[in-house]
């Protein structure tokens, strides 16, 4: 090989160079080197250029023998380094790269492997795996810290869940009957004006010839009535109020205290009842006691004094909205049922109001069937009332129940004790609920 002197008289001009580097003189072509560069041998120039790896805007001329030989070889991982003169420098840091890219890309041996070349098929468990050995370790501790913080919020979600209030109206919302746009101002309306309907707890010292005795066996008579009559579970409860509130404000006579009885009665029919029975039927059940004239006589007495106010929230208004926030089946609702109407008859549970008669009625129900106080967040959002504030009600109603079958009143129990109502009466009571006594 050869390559032309340069022309002192035009030092830029020299021969083209072929794909091995060769310079030709004459070849026709030419290069206008910039000024101020200098001109190297083409030894040096042959040994950069065809041990450097590539480089940006860099042209890699490398002999036709090499070239072949290379093509022959698996394709080098391309790396952009600038070009340095230090062969052996650069032949070292080109090996130790690729080596530490093979480690830290094991895709690749996978790939350029014989039996993948074949049959063009990559094994992912081999390739999983070896990548979950090559981790950092701060992405490992990263990861960890990762999944502890979606433990911890899956768990505060679970929290947040337990304690979270049910919307017992959803179910409804398409019920017209459930009137779910008004039902939660209605009861704050009832809440709020339940009070208009008790009565003083000790309105009986202002009765000089009746007393709470008498009261309670008129009341268990009437529950038995109400029963064989198969009126609404809404009567029994108006009927009573009534007469409390009537005796409240009036001097009633011994003899007159069952036609008082059998009078709210009689109203509360009028009220609540779709078939009413007649006066006849009651003046039977009083065993002929009283006449018609006697029984129209009491209602315009009542209806008078008590001004025409029969439209009073009563427990059993709280007891159906309550029941449904404890999200309660036919048992848990005919012991509710049990319980309250044994606070029906006894004169010292007119000191509570009926909201709260119907929730503690509610709680000792289920602390009755699982053995274990029970009380939700959703019961006490709905009821407005907490566990505390039901306790002692709750344990005057356990010691009512447990002497349910005693004694002379035992009208709610046999009633109770009736498969109709589900042999209710025979549950044991929540005994444990008096511990604290």
């Amino acid at each position: 090989m050869e390559m032309a002197g340069s022309d002192e008289n035009n030092p830029g001009v020299i021969g083209s160079v072929n794909v091995q580097g060769v310079i030709h003189a004459g070849g026709g072509g030419k290069f206008v080197a910039a000024p101020g560069h200098n001109r190297r041998a083409l030894s040096t120039i042959n040994g950069n250029i065809v041990g450097a790896p590539a480089y940006p805007c860099a042209v890699n001329k490398r002999p036709l023998t090499e070239l072949n030989a290379v093509c022959e070889k698996k394709p080098p991982i391309p790396v952009h380094r600038p070009i340095t003169r230090n062969f052996a420098a650069q032949l070292a840091n080109q090996q130790q790269h690729n080596s530490e890219m093979e480690t830290r890309k094991p895709f690749q041996s996978v790939l350029s492997s014989p039996e993948a070349e074949n049959h063009n098929v990559i094994d992912v468990d081999d390739y999983t795996a070896s990548r979950d050995l090559d981790v950092p370790m701060f992405v490992q501790h990263t990861e960890a810290m990762m999944d502890e913080i979606d433990r911890m919020e899956e768990v505060e979600m679970e929290d947040v869940a337990e304690e979270a209030v049910t919307d017992i109206d959803s179910s409804d919302r398409k019920n017209p009957l459930a009137v779910v746009e008004y039902i939660d101002d209605l009861y704050h309306f009832y809440k709020k004006s339940e009070c208009g309907g008790c009565v003083p707890p000790n309105y009986m010292a202002q009765q000089y010839d009746i007393n709470d005795r008498m009261r309670a066996i008129l009341i268990d008579w009437l529950i038995e009535v109400h029963y064989k009559f198969e009126m609404m579970e809404e009567t029994l409860y108006l009927t009573i109020n009534l007469i409390d509130r009537f005796l409240a404000v009036h001097q009633v006579v011994r003899k007159k205290l069952q036609l008082v009885g059998v009078t709210a009665m009689l109203l509360a029919c009028k009220y609540e009842e779709v078939s009413v029975p007649v006066v006849e039927d009651l003046i039977l059940i009083s065993d002929k006691a009283y006449t018609r004239k006697e029984v129209l006589d009491m209602e315009k007495l009542m209806i008078n004094t008590l001004q025409f106010n029969l439209s009073v929230p009563t427990s059993y208004v709280f007891m159906r909205r309550f029941l449904k926030a404890a999200q309660s089946d036919k048992k848990l609702e005919l012991l509710s049922f049990f319980i309250i109407e044994l606070c029906l008859v006894e004169y010292e549970m007119l000191k509570f109001p009926p909201s709260v008669l119907a929730a503690a009625a509610i709680y000792t129900a289920q602390c009755t069937i699982c053995g274990s106080k029970q009380w939700t967040k959703t019961s006490e959002w709905y009821t407005a009332y907490s566990e505390e504030q039901l306790l002692e009600c709750s344990r005057l109603m356990v010691s009512f129940h447990q002497k349910a079958g005693t004694g002379r009143l035992t009208g709610v129990h046999r009633k109770y004790s009736t498969s109709k109502y589900g042999f209710t009466a025979r549950i044991e009571p929540a005994n444990f609920l008096l511990e604290r006594f």
